[in-house]
């Protein structure tokens, strides 16, 4: 009989981070508040979009040999899955009512993509028995891979949110351009921790938290975008 336990752990260690860095993003502008549901769409659209990407990435396993190639057009391919969801909830509902929630439901839709892949690279070790590795593999993904996801989804976020009071042809090319520095940043983590050292996978996570800080910074710039300064 097979034990429902890894599963339930793998689920709840996947999940429980990305809910824990959602609160804290969500609340990074406490005098907006945004429709849960769409947070909550956001989130879930990011969850499914890991679906898409497994067949994806699948297929360019299969097509592309070299290491360097394969792992950066996965990254160009999360990337943009996660800004078709972002941007059809960005550039189509009223609850972008705010510069600031561009880059809280781009963050929202990272979350969502890097619960469930976290998940699963979290199963991997616990149905081969191995619970030390699942738990060196919770704690890499927590402070590493989830902060990957929502640092460049969020970049998108910022720039449509710089240009929030622009039109709209502004704003989707100022989504591109950040999209395409979402794909740079993903690609050169994806590719500074391949085969790399205990020390250089540290440096790797050292500089991602760096652009934490950042993006924090960031959030509080598109914050002071009005109307009158554009």
């Amino acid at each position: 009989m097979v034990s429902i336990y890894p599963f339930l752990y793998a689920f709840v260690a996947g999940i429980l981070p990305s809910l824990l860095w959602l609160f804290f993003f969500t609340r990074e502008d406490s005098s907006h508040k945004r429709p849960r549901g769409i947070i909550f769409g956001c989130f879930l659209g990011g969850a499914v979009a890991v679906i898409i990407a497994i067949f994806a990435e699948k297929l360019i396993a299969d097509s592309v040999s070299d290491p360097s190639m394969r792992y950066t057009l996965w990254a160009a391919f999360e990337e943009t899955v996660k800004f078709m969801i972002a941007g059809a909830i960005i550039f189509s509902t009223r609850a972008t009512e705010d510069p600031v929630d561009a880059m809280v439901y781009c963050a929202s839709v990272a979350l969502g993509f890097a619960a469930i892949e976290n998940t699963l690279f979290i199963l991997g070790p616990l149905t081969n028995g191995s619970i030390v590795q699942a738990i060196i593999t919770t704690n890499m993904r927590f402070i590493g891979a989830t902060l990957v996801h929502v640092v460049s989804s969020s970049l998108v976020g910022f720039m449509v949110g710089y240009v929030f009071y622009h039109s709209r042809y502004t704003k989707i090319l100022a989504a591109i351009v950040g999209l395409a520095g979402a794909i740079a940043l993903h690609a050169t983590f994806n590719l500074s921790i391949i085969n790399a050292s205990s020390i250089d996978t540290l440096k790797a996570f050292g500089w991602i938290w760096g652009a934490v800080v950042i993006l924090i910074i960031l959030f509080e710039e598109v914050k002071a975008v009005h109307p009158k300064y554009i």
